[in-house]
Parts: structure tokens; sequence; C-alpha cells
């Protein structure tokens, strides 16, 4: 059991969940609200919940059980292999599909997939994580580098560290963009109130470039090839919301109401280029649009021609 103590030095008027998930970063909101409600968060040694508003001088008990150790297990799951060597696999990532576990989500992800399909698989980002380098949204699909041992993925770490990995990505925006491109330069931190989501910030934010080109326009809709320089969580998702052109589908910076039926944020990481870990080649691959984002794209020229 792990604990904690902190006391209210001044006046806070915040809620007693919210400060804990300041407090400790390392444990998700949720699972703190189920905390205090078995009575493990406490104030003053009294049970209170959730949204108890802290005053000063307040004592905050926290005690943490300790977690039952978590087995990842092995599924049979179809994977889009693009490319594999003894070294690494490059894979076409579906949407709705999650790259590793996480707290309340076990099952269904890429590692889970992987483990089935793989003997060997990279351990230097620890056992919920086998293989997995780098990271794209839930419902982003694309491509995605594996690594199958510490060597391979110390490697392809350092390239996406020095920012030497090209990654292009496919968007479908909400407005039209008039100008042929841009660069975003807007540092992302996470959002002031939303512990989902990040923002464009000059508070705890890091640098962040996203470089666009239009590559089609239709009446209410752009599409664009969008280019990293670094790869903040949400990068694109956050810059294009930030231009005011969120993604088309995006449920967490797109619009309320939806003009398109898309399953998720339309995005998609068409391009990938590495030096390999052992042969130091340069490989670039690519990977075509889902068929949902081609009928999408095909519906709106139909719209256009038929103007």
């Amino acid at each position: 059991m792990e604990r904690f103590i902190f006391e209210v030095t001044e006046e806070e008027n915040q809620r007693l969940d919210k400060f804990v998930s300041e407090n400790l970063p390392q444990i998700s909101r949720s699972y703190i609200q189920k905390l205090i409600t078995e009575g493990l968060i406490r104030i003053n040694d009294n049970h209170v919940k959730a949204n108890y508003k802290l005053k000063e001088n307040d004592i905050i008990f926290v005690e943490i059980p300790e977690q039952e150790p978590i087995k990842i297990e092995a599924e049979n799951i179809p994977l889009d292999i693009i490319y594999e060597d003894k070294d690494l696999l490059v894979i076409n990532k579906p949407i709705g599909m999650t790259v590793h576990p996480a707290e309340g989500n076990y099952s269904g992800t890429l590692v889970n997939a992987l483990l089935a399909y793989c003997q060997e698989l990279s351990d230097l980002n620890g056992k919920l994580r086998p293989g997995i380098v780098h990271r794209i949204d839930k419902d982003t699909s694309g491509l995605l580098m594996v690594a199958k041992n510490n060597f391979a993925h110390q490697s392809l770490a350092q390239q996406l560290k020095e920012h030497t990995v090209k990654r292009a990505y496919l968007a479908l925006t909400e407005g039209v963009i008039m100008e042929p491109g841009g660069i975003i330069d807007a540092p992302i931190g996470r959002h002031p109130v939303d512990r989902k989501k990040r923002a464009v910030t000059a508070q705890n934010s890091k640098e962040a470039v996203t470089k666009y080109m239009v590559k089609e326009r239709f009446p209410n809709n752009t599409l664009l090839e969008c280019k990293l320089k670094t790869g903040r969580t949400h990068q694109i998702r956050v810059h294009l919301a930030y231009i005011n052109h969120p993604l088309v589908g995006d449920p967490l910076y797109g619009y309320r109401k939806q003009s398109l039926d898309f399953p998720g944020q339309a995005l998609h990481a068409y391009l990938l280029g590495f030096i390999h870990p052992r042969t130091e080649k340069y490989l670039e691959f690519t990977a075509s649009l889902p068929d949902y984002f081609d009928m999408v794209l095909n519906k709106l020229r139909e719209m256009e021609e038929g103007k």
C-alpha cells in the first residue's frame, strides 16, 4: 500500500479529485474518484465526495492499494503487415485499434495482436508496450514502426528523438483553407480543464511544429497532407483545431454536429520513412487510404461535379 499526505497551505477552492490528480499525475482521474468512493482518499481522516472543495489547512490522506501484476494475453487479431524482417515490422493499423494496453483496456490492442504473431519484441518500453516505438491515436489509421529487438528499438527511438523519421498524414478538415499550405508552430501541453485533451498553450508545453499542404478543396472541406517535425500527443488534431479547421469526425476537437459520416477523426498516417537500424539504408513505405475514407472523398467529388 502506497501512502501520501498533502497539506492545503492556502484557500484552494479546488475539487479534491482535481487536486490529487494534479499532484499524482501518474494516476487517472477516474481511479482517483474510485479511491475516494472507497474511502482510501480522505480529508482530515473523514470520508468526503470527489467534488469536495478544499479549504486551507485541510490534510489529504491518500492510500493506493498495490496493483496485481497485469498479464497481457496474446490474441489472434489479423495484422496488415507492410514490411517485416528480423529487426522490425511496419504495420498499417486500422481505425478503432488502440496501440497498447492501458488501464481498463487490456484486450484488442495492437500489442495483443503482436504477442500472438511475434516470438520476440523489444522490451525497452516495459511489459505493457513490447515492440512499441511510437503511437498513433486509436481512431487514426496508418503506418507504425514496431521493433523486434532492443537494438532496433534504440535506433528507431533515437531517429524519432532527432526528428529524422519522415512521417506524413492525409487529413480531411472542416472548412476551406485558401492558402496553398503553411506551418503551424505552436507549443502543445495539457488542456487546462479537460484532462483528455491537449491544447496550444504557453504553460508546461513543448515545441510542436506541423507543416501542411492543400491537396484538394471541396465546398466545405479541405484535404491536406500534414508532415510532423515533432510528434506531440494529438498534435495534428490540436493544431488544425487551433487554426479553426478541425478534422472531420474528431470527437474531441471537432464540430459537435458532423455533416459527414466518418467513424473517427479523418486522419491517416500514409507515409513513413526511416533509416534501417542494421543495414543503415533508407526505407520508405506508403499505405492507401482506408475504403471508408475514400468513399467520403468520392462523395465530396461527386457533389462538387453535380453543382
